[in-house]
């Protein structure tokens, strides 16, 4: 059964129509410990379906570890959005509620490779020496 109805299917449409490029979601799950890995893969197979240019490629987290350490992944559920590049852009856990709102943003960004950074920041950010490892946290309300 489809995680979306119709309706939502088509809102998830008109919001992806725009993608100047391809998205793909790299997936990692795993058959044990994962509670939520089924949904997320049906948000996700909902997602990649509203548009031809969202992929979505499915990783065992425990089989596929060169994968997973590759991109960093250490837990599942876990998704990688790549677009032209690897950026890292990584969510953690199912993309239900708000975080679908989050998930549906961070595709658009990879798409047109654009971080949405300020001119300013982004000089700042070139002035690093360091590798910094940035998390955000959300929570369902």
């Amino acid at each position: 059964m489809a995680y979306f109805s119709d309706a939502d299917a088509r809102v998830l449409a008109d919001r992806l129509q725009s993608l100047p490029s391809p998205v793909r979601l790299d997936f990692f799950t795993q058959s044990i410990g994962c509670d939520s890995c089924p949904a997320t893969k049906s948000i996700l197979e909902g997602v990649a379906a509203a548009s031809p240019l969202v992929t979505l490629e499915e990783h065992n987290l425990v089989l596929d570890k060169e994968s997973a350490t590759a991109m960093g992944i250490e837990w599942a559920p876990a998704v990688a959005l790549v677009g032209e590049r690897d950026a890292g852009v990584r969510f953690y856990g199912a993309p239900e509620g708000y975080e679908l709102v989050s998930l549906l943003d961070a595709v658009l960004a990879v798409s047109a490779n654009d971080s949405g950074l300020s001119a300013t920041t982004r000089e700042r950010v070139a002035g690093l020496t360091e590798p910094i490892h940035l998390q955000v946290f959300s929570t369902p309300t």
